[in-house]
């Protein structure tokens, strides 16, 4: 640690210099000088070449290499004490549910802290609360702030390649985790993140009982749902990110279209790409029957029955009227994009959207069992409430 502590202060002192950053070495390498002796004996220069294999063997078995969600080559110590999670908000969750720790986490984005702060997160891991977000200014990576931290590795969202390079040219090892490979399939890119985890650590069995688990857990559910007539789905809108006037769905392309489809519905956004603005206008025309509000957004269910926000009358929508507006729960973390409470997510949705299908499903009971199973937790009810109706805080807004 001592070696990259030196460095960590030769790189952010180059950059105060020269005010470039990215400007260091993705390596230094450090090598004592040789003398030569033309007088040396043979025997001699064999021990020297001993030496030498030893010290190679050694330090190959101090790094090893892994390959990212990016198809990146990482090159990380064996050893990972210092981490640094970044551009990907629920990957803390996915991090101590796999580790069943938070001690190596000394960094964390803000949107991260704010969900953990206000989820049952911080309560099962509260070392997490340490963790520094300092390094993310504005929404973007301070990287002299962030070497400060002296992270082993730091982890982010795959698709953030000017991130990357900030970290490449730091000299910092920086692997991806992607939200899209799976196709916006939950389920499946928790499993890949699982899955990456496993690689990293070296606990690949540990990783693919996880997965397994979860995906036992979402075929409970596709079971039933899969077959269900297109007229008997319910139309459903998902308010992904709603504050400040700006209200945004999830159209094709994105986490809502599986979930909603997935748990029995429509997403009557379905023919929009991504994350897309929307407007009232538009909300009259599709009418949904249900409206599923996500923690990415300060709002409440009762914010939309009371029809208290400013600028948008929302008394005359079918899914208002009929008192079929939710707040996704706030566990470990939101329960929009994938994180360590995802098997629970699609049941939950399937309770929610088609009721009478699933009569017999005790969501108090899995949830309980879930997090005992998975965190060694013991919920009370008032736990269980606390994660039904997350604070509004939880949004970073």
């Amino acid at each position: 640690m001592k070696f990259r502590k030196i460095l960590a202060s030769l790189i952010v002192a180059t950059m105060v210099m020269t005010g470039i950053t990215g400007c260091a070495d993705e390596e230094i390498v450090m090598e004592s000088s040789v003398v030569n002796n033309e007088n040396s004996t043979t025997s001699k220069t064999e021990e020297t070449n001993g030496v030498s294999e030893e010290k190679s063997e050694e330090s190959s078995e101090e790094t090893r290499v892994i390959v990212d969600h990016t198809g990146a080559e990482v090159t990380i110590p064996a050893e990972l004490d210092r981490i640094v999670i970044s551009s990907i908000l629920p990957l803390p969750s996915v991090y101590c549910l796999f580790r069943n720790s938070a001690e190596d986490i000394v960094g964390i984005h803000p949107s991260s802290m704010a969900a953990a702060e206000n989820s049952y997160l911080i309560n099962v891991f509260p070392e997490l609360s340490n963790a520094d977000t300092s390094f993310v200014e504005n929404g973007e990576i301070n990287i002299e702030q962030l070497l400060t931290l002296e992270p082993d590795v730091v982890f982010y969202g795959a698709s953030n390649t000017d991130e990357r390079e900030k970290y490449d040219n730091a000299g910092i090892p920086a692997i991806g985790f992607s939200t899209t490979m799976a196709g916006y399939d939950s389920v499946e890119t928790y499993a890949d993140w699982i899955e990456l985890f496993g690689e990293i650590y070296g606990e690949s069995e540990a990783a693919n009982e996880i997965i397994e688990a979860g995906r036992k857990s979402a075929e409970e559910i596709t079971t039933i749902t899969d077959k269900i007539a297109p007229e008997d789905r319910p139309d459903v809108l998902i308010l992904y990110q709603y504050s400040d006037g700006v209200i945004k769905t999830s159209g094709k392309g994105h986490f809502g279209q599986y979930w909603i489809s997935s748990g029995g519905g429509r997403n009557v956004a379905e023919e929009l790409d991504g994350g897309p603005e929307v407007n009232m206008e538009q909300i009259y025309q599709w009418d949904p029957d249900i409206i599923l509000i996500t923690n990415f957004s300060p709002y409440l269910p009762e914010d939309l029955y009371n029809n208290s926000i400013e600028g948008h009358d929302w008394s005359n929508v079918t899914a208002v009227k009929n008192g079929q507006v939710y707040k996704f729960p706030l566990g470990m973390y939101r329960w929009y994009p994938p994180a360590s409470d995802t098997p629970l997510v699609l049941k939950w949705l399937a309770k929610t959207i088609q009721p009478e299908l699933f009569a017999d499903l005790d969501m108090d009971k899995e949830i309980r069992d879930y997090y005992k199973e998975h965190y060694g937790v013991e919920l009370t009810d008032e736990d269980i409430q606390e994660i039904y109706n997350p604070a509004r805080e939880a949004s970073g807004k």
